[in-house]
């Protein structure tokens, strides 16, 4: 081997041993795993010799790439670290958060302006994406998800727990047809996002044989809970994205049937960093507006100064 090994290569290895999974590394850098695959073996042509023992089921580093691996996760935060000195970034101040579109636009945006006003140390550098960060390659402090919890190489805590159940705006209920039981939502049209499925909630409302094949599809969850007010038809979102409408009145709940979700919100960081003081405010900050009884809008206060917050792209 001439010169420095391929860099890219040198980011599926690191992830496939931090994550230990060529699958959960494909995911993590966004290729696929015949591509992950492929580069961890240009390293082991390349250094003469295995970097993994593959079983059946499971991948496992041998120790010399374990070490490697540590060396090269060092690294690559201090080639992070050097790149925002460079750019004149002082990252004690900087607080870099990773949210999901409909959690940041129905509860973390609403809200942030509170923890600007209490903590005007901190700028909030805000990435909204759907993709999961890569805390050993992005500019990335915390970072909230929804799933069941286990995230491997972070320390995740429950934020808050969801249910979902249907809502729709009270000029619809006066002006429609009537939604005194479930089954007359079949004379309604149905909402549909990721966060609920319609199916599921009928069964458990003991109803069967309703077609909820029609209604339009969102890709994301506040698009729906935005037509829901809007009074375009009934929607089955995440409890946990409409406190504030339910709280203001343009949401309403029909019926008292709540189903619960398997997955909920969590707050991510990386072991080691959630006791750093901007990261610990922040996650502190977020638990307790969660446990908080929702406030309409333009009773929570808060402008958000432009210059504190920054959105990536």
């Amino acid at each position: 081997m001439v010169g420095l090994p391929n860099l890219n290569a040198l980011r599926a290895f690191e992830a496939a041993v931090r994550l230990r999974s060529f699958t959960r590394a494909a995911a993590e850098l966004n290729v696929t795993q015949a591509a992950v695959s492929q580069r961890i073996r240009q390293l082991e042509d390349d250094f003469g010799r295995s970097l993994f023992r593959r079983l059946n089921r499971e991948i496992v580093p041998t120790e010399a790439a374990m070490r490697y691996q540590q060396e090269l996760h060092e690294v690559f935060a201090r080639v992070a670290r050097a790149t925002q000195a460079l750019l004149g970034r002082d990252p004690a101040r900087r607080l870099s958060v990773w949210v999901e579109p409909s959690f940041a636009a129905q509860f973390l945006v609403p809200r942030l302006g509170r923890f600007l006003a209490r903590h005007a140390e901190i700028d909030v550098r805000l990435n909204v994406t759907v993709q999961m960060a890569d805390f050993a390659q992005d500019d990335v402090d915390l970072a909230v998800r929804h799933g069941r919890g286990a995230w491997p190489g972070l320390r995740a805590t429950r934020l808050m727990a969801d249910d979902w159940s249907p809502v729709c705006s009270p000029a619809l209920l006066r002006t429609g047809p009537g939604l005194r039981k479930p089954a007359d939502l079949r004379h309604y049209t149905l909402l549909h996002s990721p966060a609920g499925d319609w199916d599921k909630w009928f069964a458990a409302a003991g109803l069967s044989g309703i077609d909820t094949s029609g209604g339009p599809i969102y890709d994301e969850s506040w698009m729906a809970i935005k037509a829901a007010v809007e009074g375009q038809g009934v929607a089955l979102p995440r409890s946990g994205l409409i406190a504030d409408e339910l709280a203001a009145g343009r949401l309403v709940r029909p019926f008292t049937l709540r189903l619960p979700a398997v997955h909920a919100y969590y707050i991510l960081v990386r072991p080691g960093q959630q006791d750093l003081p901007k990261v610990r405010q922040f996650a502190d900050w977020l638990a307790a507006e969660a446990a908080a009884p929702a406030q309409p809008p333009a009773a929570s206060g808060g402008a958000i100064p432009r210059s504190r917050v920054r959105r990536s792209r």
